[in-house]
């Protein structure tokens, strides 16, 4: 199980780096992870701030995996210890599922350049995340 923690800790470190690095101005790959419309609209702008939210909200995750396997010794309030990895896969799995127009395997808007790389890569990633969660919640 310990595989399994440090993978989906990289895995959300990673995604954790490139928040950041977006959030302190970095455009590489930024105009594919934002929904946009058929005419190529933003289906919405992300602010700084929320992309800087993101970026410490996945970070927190991936360090949540390490503190739950020990990696880390630090003592987690009782609800979180007990629910951490269920909302974790609460989550990933909302995610995957999507919004049903712009975001998730069932979306309605499918040609995009987000809404291709959505359907090869960041949802089945999503899905990978709540799986695999799931198994480690199964053997904690």
């Amino acid at each position: 199980m310990i595989i399994l923690t440090i993978l989906l800790f990289l895995i959300f470190t990673v995604i954790s780096a490139l928040h950041f690095y977006w959030g302190f101005g970095g455009k590489w790959g930024s105009q594919a992870v934002v929904p946009t419309n058929d005419e190529g609209v933003l289906v919405f702008v992300p602010r700084t701030i929320s992309t800087f939210i993101v970026a410490i909200g996945l970070l927190c995750f991936g360090v949540f995996y390490l503190i739950k396997y020990g990696c880390i010794t630090m003592s987690l309030p009782i609800w979180l210890d007990k629910y951490g990895f269920w909302i974790i896969i609460f989550i990933f799995t909302l995610r995957a599922i999507g919004d049903f127009n712009y975001v998730g395997f069932f979306k309605k808007h499918k040609s995009s350049e987000f809404a291709l790389n959505d359907t090869k890569y960041y949802s089945p990633l999503c899905l990978v995340i709540s799986i695999l969660t799931l198994i480690l919640e199964f053997n904690n």
